[in-house]
């Protein structure tokens, strides 16, 4: 797999299960989606960095064994995103506007988002759940659900591009903050990766030196 591939397949898992389906279990429609989307977009206007780990659990239908990673990750205003894999391997992707930086243990690669298609509606997805404009992401049609503790948005692709991806995709917010705290991906195989983000830091200090591109 090269370097560009194997990047785009770990941004998938990593951050960012969007078929229409029936309603969740535990979970309500939102009655008042206008009345949601101004709450999602305050919180975003209001959220300058994110300072969090992360576990991933990729779950394979062709094993029993979940495949565990865990690492750190980082969010800037404005479209400045560092992911840093640190078990069982080291992988680090930087995103810094439109210009990535993937690095392993053996190479260094840099290139525009904007060179891979596929890559930048990636992209497009991981900023839209951050900041706050997933609802009005186009490529996608979405429907919201709630219960005590948390909001659930769920995307359906719509573009092929995508479709070959995703089934469907859970973003999962928290009541009391309205962060992102879990990302759930079904793939068409079945298979399926979670993301859970732990010991959110919200605002607080974050060096731009920390999505250096160089």
């Amino acid at each position: 797999m090269s370097m560009l591939k194997k990047s785009i397949f770990l941004y998938i898992l990593s951050l960012s299960s969007f078929f229409a389906y029936s309603q969740p279990k535990g979970f309500k429609p939102v009655t008042d989606l206008p009345a949601f989307k101004q709450s999602m977009q305050a919180t975003a206007i209001s959220t300058q960095t994110i300072k969090c780990n992360f576990i991933q659990e990729k779950n394979l239908s062709v094993v029993s064994e979940k495949i565990i990673s865990k690492g750190t990750f980082r969010f800037k205003k404005q479209n400045k995103v560092r992911m840093e894999y640190l078990q069982p391997f080291h992988y680090l992707l930087i995103i810094n506007n439109d210009k990535v930086t993937i690095r392993d243990d053996q190479k260094t690669n840099s290139f525009s988002s904007r060179s891979n298609k596929l890559f930048t509606l990636i992209n497009t997805i991981i900023m839209d759940c951050v900041q706050g404009t997933a609802l009005d992401n186009k490529d996608f049609s979405s429907s919201v659900f709630t219960n005590e503790k948390n909001n659930l948005i769920v995307l359906s692709p719509i573009k092929k591009e995508l479709q070959g991806f995703f089934q469907s995709i859970h973003v999962y917010l928290d009541v009391k903050d309205g962060s992102v705290y879990k990302i759930d991906m079904l793939e068409p195989s079945g298979d399926n990766t979670v993301i859970t983000f732990t010991d959110k830091e919200i605002n607080g200090p974050l060096p731009d030196s920390e999505f250096n591109n160089n």
